[in-house]
């Protein structure tokens, strides 16, 4: 027992000893390298049998307490990490074995002096499991501001879901009220199917279910990974009918993915009173103008547009190609895999409005991000916005393949919004590729990339942007669908649109004009860089309600010891980073926030009664580094958004990584996942809680509430609950919004990662769903389960 704990101490001395050098040599903390050449005194000191080695080591504990509170304050999470494997070690060194030198010989220094500090550091590291200093106490206003809200569809039954955000104001909220904070804690499943589409072998990496299902009449729409589209009957979940699109497997897809179907019906024409008069007369029937009343759009992932009939799941003849629409044509590069929608296509004034995503960062000249509005019925092209040549929206000739839109320009690949009444449609923006490297872009380009355009839903014309970020180098797209509310303020009533961003600002804008309704400024940038050609703005842009954390120091480095704390130290040392926006670098860069975003699609949701938002910002750093193409031989490329890849026809690669120890958790310090809400009148944030255990992380299963990273929306309703299951745990949450309490916890299945919805069944009862199948990129567990829960009776 003894030389294994001499070994132990050695080990541990000359680890940070080393480690410590290294890092006092990039002009991080000493106090490594000092506890490495102490610790090894301590170990020649108890090989020894000196008495002082005992008393060595509990001073050191108590200088390591001391440098931890310096560093953290009284905060659990990092003074576990810190103190953890030294308690272990000086509670070992306390036991008769550990310094006997042979069975029933000397003992050894006393133990106790390294019995006593380590208690007391045990102690002190528990007192601060109640203290969580990033959180913010807090409650939201609860009064009703407008009792008669705008929800975007006037003709939209309270107990319908007829578009992803459940109208195209895109504001993830109901107004049933049957489920409230006093009864939410005896939701129960209804019922639950499994829609047969799993991932397979030769799937992506991000292979991932994000659908959020629609609800019209009794029917349930969703889709599925592998561009399925289903309909389900909302009472029970059984499968009406079944459409695979065949889209067949493509490796050089990044996303495969499907967010959600979009729905049409021609409307009903009038009838006359005396039209209900009873008559036993014969009546001429007369065939539909149309093949399908009532249509759903799927868009599959070999860049294809299917029109389904809502009814029966075949194709609607009448569309473009008997119900299909290639969505390649005019397209200036057609590399299999690159170009496909992930999101489902806005349906407003007639027309249906397909965006698409375009690979990041595989190659130069790659498809375009136009943006394109073809008939609802006839499939004709009828304008196209190109980013790229935003002046030109008369719709090319899908038949000519010499006329093409512009290659790589910026995209919308989230969910777009619309307002019928203004006239307009809201796409969130992309960035031209490659990301990170800014010199290929043209002034168009730079114009409207990583921005909210607000589109005539007419003619396609730019009517006004509001950008995000200047000349974008951090892949800081534009991720969110826009949310449309009328808001009440001091000058009247004012159409806004909400725009979450992965930077963690949310933007409040006069949906009219794109003018700040929450102050808006700019503030000094990072500058410089060591690549020919390349250009950083020199200010950005910020908003006054804004959940951007605070800037990374090197005390801010986490992992699950005090070893690969230092290591995550080292690196954090090694790279560059200057705060928000450090341009990439040759040697590396730390992005922060990361581009898997505060927001990200999942977006917000939004209380129009009560003006407010709930959502979950999450924090995660990114490392970004410049790789030039020929130091590429050999290594793998293009496997996905993350890691490396080629850039073709650039001089320089990317590397997109998380920042994160060598034991795989990350570098940062927790938590990493919150819940938050914030008035939207005034940009006051009420509360933030960190959200979410790592029950299904950690090889032990236990539900420390961590705060955990997530991707995927919430949902609110009239009822004053909000509902998530984003995080990478597999649980699904309630909470009351007022307070952000958690009201009701259940375990999933699978993977969460996808936006739940609400609708009232045949029986008038509220029905909670979620779509539960895992998301490939955060590696929770993969299914194919849609869940539906109710009220226990």
């Amino acid at each position: 027992m003894r030389v294994l704990t001499l070994c132990l101490i050695v080990l541990l001395g000359l680890t940070l000893a080393l480690g410590g050098g290294w890092l006092l040599a990039l002009h991080g903390s000493a106090f490594y390298l000092l506890s490495g050449v102490l610790l090894l005194a301590v170990s020649w000191g108890l090989w020894k049998h000196r008495r002082w080695a005992s008393w060595l080591y509990a001073a050191w504990l108590l200088v390591l307490l001391g440098w931890s509170l310096w560093e953290v304050g009284l905060y659990w999470w990092p003074l576990a990490t810190r103190l953890g494997l030294p308690v272990l070690i000086g509670l070992v060194l306390a036991t008769r074995a550990a310094r006997r030198s042979t069975p029933g010989g000397y003992v050894g220094p006393a133990g106790w002096p390294a019995l006593v500090t380590s208690l007391l550091l045990a102690v002190v590291a528990l007192a601060g499991i109640p203290r969580h200093p990033h959180e913010i106490h807090g409650s939201l206003p609860m009064t009703v501001v407008n009792a008669d809200p705008a929800l975007g569809d006037g003709t939209l039954p309270a107990g319908e879901w007829r578009a992803y955000g459940r109208s195209d104001y895109g504001q993830r909220y109901s107004p049933l009220a049957q489920i409230t904070p006093g009864n939410a804690g005896t939701l129960q499943l209804a019922w639950q199917t499994r829609t047969g589409d799993v991932r397979l072998p030769a799937d992506v990496g991000e292979t991932t279910y994000e659908a959020t299902p629609l609800k019209i009449g009794n029917t349930l729409y969703l889709c599925t990974p592998h561009s399925w589209a289903m309909a389900l009957d909302a009472d029970t979940g059984k499968v009406r009918w079944r459409f695979d699109p065949a889209a067949g497997m493509e490796p050089q897809r990044q996303h495969q993915t499907c967010r959600g179907l979009s729905y049409f019906a021609d409307p009903v024409p009038a009838t006359a009173p005396e039209a209900a008069a009873v008559t036993t007369a014969p009546v001429a029937t007369t065939p539909p103008a149309h093949a399908c009343t009532a249509r759903v759009f799927l868009p599959s992932a070999d860049a294809k547009l299917h029109a389904l009939d809502a009814q029966t799941g075949a194709h609607c003849t009448d569309f473009a190609n008997q119900g299909v629409l290639d969505l390649l044509h005019n397209m200036p590069f057609k590399q299999a895999g690159y170009y496909y929608s992930t999101s489902p296509p806005l349906v407003a004034g007639g027309k249906v409005i397909v965006a698409g995503a375009v690979n990041d960062n595989y190659a130069v000249n790659s498809p375009s991000g136009v943006i394109r509005a073809y008939d609802v019925h006839s499939g004709q092209l009828l304008w196209n916005w190109d980013s790229g040549n935003p002046d030109q929206t008369a719709p090319l000739d899908p038949a000519d393949p010499a006329q093409t839109y512009t290659a790589s320009s910026p995209n919308s690949w989230s969910v777009a919004s619309a307002d019928e009444a203004l006239g307009l449609a809201y796409f969130p923006m992309g960035n031209r590729t490659p990301d990170q490297l800014g010199m290929f872009r043209t002034p168009a380009e730079e114009q409207y990339a990583s921005s909210v355009v607000a589109l005539d839903l007419a003619t396609g014309q730019v009517r006004w942007v509001h950008q995000f970020v200047h000349h974008d180098l951090w892949d800081m797209d534009s991720p969110a669908q826009p949310v449309l509310v009328n808001l009440d303020l001091q000058q009247g009533r004012t159409p806004a649109i909400v725009v979450p961003t992965k930077q963690g600002d949310v933007y409040v804008l006069d949906r009219r004009d794109g003018r700040a309704v929450l102050p808006v400024q700019e503030r000094a940038a990072p500058q410089g860089t060591d690549i020919p050609g390349q250009r950083v703005a020199p200010r950005q842009p910020y908003s006054a309600l804004s959940f951007e954390p605070p800037a990374l120091r090197e005390a801010d480095m986490w992992g699950a010891s005090l070893v690969d704390q230092m290591l995550c130290r080292i690196q954090f040392r090694k790279l560059r980073y200057e705060g928000r926006y450090t341009p990439p670098s040759l040697q590396g860069s730390l992005i922060y926030p990361g581009n898997f975003g505060v927001f990200n699609w999942g977006s917000i949701a939004v209380d129009p009664q009560r003006q407010v938002m709930f959502g979950m910002p999450t924090y995660l750093a990114f490392v970004s580094t410049l790789v030039p193409k020929e130091q590429l031989a050999s290594r793998e490329l293009n496997t996905g958004e993350h890691g490396l890849n080629e850039n073709q026809g650039a001089d320089y690669a990317v590397d997109m990584r998380p920042f994160m120890s060598p034991l795989g958790v990350p570098c940062q310090s927790p938590p990493w996942g919150t819940i938050a809400a914030a008035d939207l009148r005034t940009g006051k944030i009420a509360y933030q809680y960190r959200n979410g255990t790592i029950r299904d992380l950690s090889p032990l299963p236990v539900p420390l509430r961590l705060g955990v990273p997530g991707i995927g929306g919430p949902l609110l309703t009239g009822g004053g609950v909000a509902f998530l299951s984003a995080a990478v745990d597999e649980n699904f949450r309630a909470y009351d919004l007022a307070s952000g309490k958690v009201l009701w916890d259940v375990r999933i299945p699978a993977g969460g990662q996808a936006t739940p919805m609400t609708y009232l069944n045949s029986a008038g009862e509220q029905m909670v769903l979620l779509v539960a199948g895992g998301h490939g990129s955060t590696g929770t567990r993969p299914g194919d389960y849609v869940l539906a829960y109710k009220l226990k009776k």
